[in-house]
């Protein structure tokens, strides 16, 4: 299960098993496992295994996240990665979502009984899954327990920490499951400088255990380049009709969730459609948790018959989507890094963002800046951006400048940095008998 806030949902007791040994769970046999699928092997190569569980199901940005670094990870020569999913059921559909050069650990691992016990117990070691490795690295918030190998724990952001109030209830433990992973030797990564520093300043974490990488830049569906007309979204032609009148839109992407902030988009929305009335707001994205604060926003809001929302969308239909819109709009109170942004901003559409968390840190002079909760300037700036002008084309090649800085084999590149560092220090702990 996955809570709102994109993290795994760790609430269930622990197996009664696993919590009375200490020394290991009792683990059933496992019947017809198919063989695995093996990394590219050549001698001397960092051998990692990487949780790919967040590549199933639905595409998030954690998933994004995942699936562009093992495409960076698979063409590099000093690291043999092979993906693994806590899954029972869809365990073998990681395969097809694998790139190039990325090897499958097909095990069995049955979700509920292991993230039970690696809520609370430094047991069952994740190599009895997926073999001997040199490093076990954890993408989303949590890296299981490791009998040899090095830890490396993705922290995509501190939500939970700076920001309860904007969480679901399970998202809570996981300051705690952070610092006790670090305890136990676990290095972190980060997608961001502005994260790494609320990681040390507060859990507490060695700055020099802490690296920040950024994410690269997630590619669109379909060819690039290629705008969507105006009559294909008035007349429904991608699955999105906007309303009569409207011909362009603003577009905005994610999770319906208080994080994302979008009764503030909406506010803001109600000057700009006053004075643009060719212009509609597509909001994409499923409800998430806490979304009835959006849903009695958009009721009681003047333009409301002027907002679309047409849920999750598949990979080409959001592309088409997004390259089709005025801009994207990303009022958010809080981000540990900013896909959407990138994104647009690649793909040549202007953005208007809030200056929330690491966002600035992200998009540099690529995009239009308000501050997190001011209304008054989001319509604004998306009133000066739907003018357009010479200021509004230089925003949008500045915007396509920036998005080069981030790209998958620069991710790929500092991870295998961290890698190798986390597992020197991990040899060497090993050897004073440390850990």
């Amino acid at each position: 299960m996955v809570t709102g806030a994109g993290y795994p949902d760790l609430r269930r007791a622990p197996c009664d098993r696993w919590a009375q040994h200490g020394t290991g769970p009792r683990m059933c046999k496992a019947h017809d496992v198919p063989p695995e699928r093996p990394a590219t092997a050549v001698p001397d190569r960092l051998s990692v295994a990487f949780d790919a569980t967040p590549l199933l199901g639905r595409p998030t940005g954690v998933g994004a996240f995942c699936s562009g670094a093992l495409e960076g990870l698979g063409r590099r020569h000093d690291v043999a990665v092979s993906a693994f999913a806590v899954s029972w059921r869809r365990r073998q559909g990681i395969d097809a979502l694998l790139p190039p050069g990325v090897g499958a650990a097909r095990r069995p691992m049955p979700a509920r009984p292991l993230h039970a016990a690696w809520a609370r117990l430094e047991v069952p070691p994740v190599e009895w899954f997926v073999g001997d490795v040199d490093v076990v690295h954890g993408s989303n918030f949590v890296v299981p327990p490791t009998r040899r190998a090095a830890r490396v724990v993705t922290v995509h952001d501190l939500t939970v920490s700076l920001y309860p109030e904007l969480c679901d209830a399970p998202t809570l433990a996981y300051p705690r499951l952070i610092r006790r992973a670090v305890a136990h030797g676990a290095w972190v990564h980060t997608p961001s400088a502005y994260v790494a520093a609320e990681v040390v300043a507060e859990l507490g974490v060695d700055p020099a255990r802490v690296r920040a990488v950024h994410h690269g830049v997630p590619g669109l569906a379909g060819a690039p380049g290629v705008p969507l007309p105006a009559a294909a979204m008035s007349t429904g032609a991608v699955g999105i009709r906007l309303p009569d009148g409207c011909g362009r839109y603003v577009v905005a992407i994610g999770t319906i969730e208080p994080r994302k902030d979008y009764p503030l988009l909406v506010r803001a929305f109600a000057p700009v459609a006053a004075t643009h009335p060719d212009t509609a707001l597509v909001i994409v994205g499923s409800d998430g948790w806490g979304s009835e604060r959006f849903t009695e926003a958009l009721a009681s809001s003047p333009v409301r018959d002027r907002v679309v929302r047409p849920g999750y969308l598949d990979d080409p239909t959001l592309a088409a989507v997004l390259r089709g819109a005025a801009l994207l709009a990303y009022p958010s109170r809080y981000e540990g890094f900013g896909l959407p942004p990138l994104q647009a901003m690649a793909a040549g559409v202007p953005v208007v963002a809030t200056a929330a968390g690491a966002i600035p840190e992200v998009v540099g002079d690529g995009a239009l800046l308000v501050d997190p909760g001011d209304a008054d300037g989001l319509a604004e700036r998306m009133a000066q951006v739907l003018d357009g002008g010479a200021e509004v084309d230089a925003l949008v090649d500045r915007g396509r400048l920036r998005s080069l800085d981030f790209t998958w084999d620069a991710c790929a590149a500092g991870l295998a940095d961290l890698y190798r560092d986390a597992a020197a220090d991990s040899s060497s702990s090993r050897r004073a008998g440390v850990r």
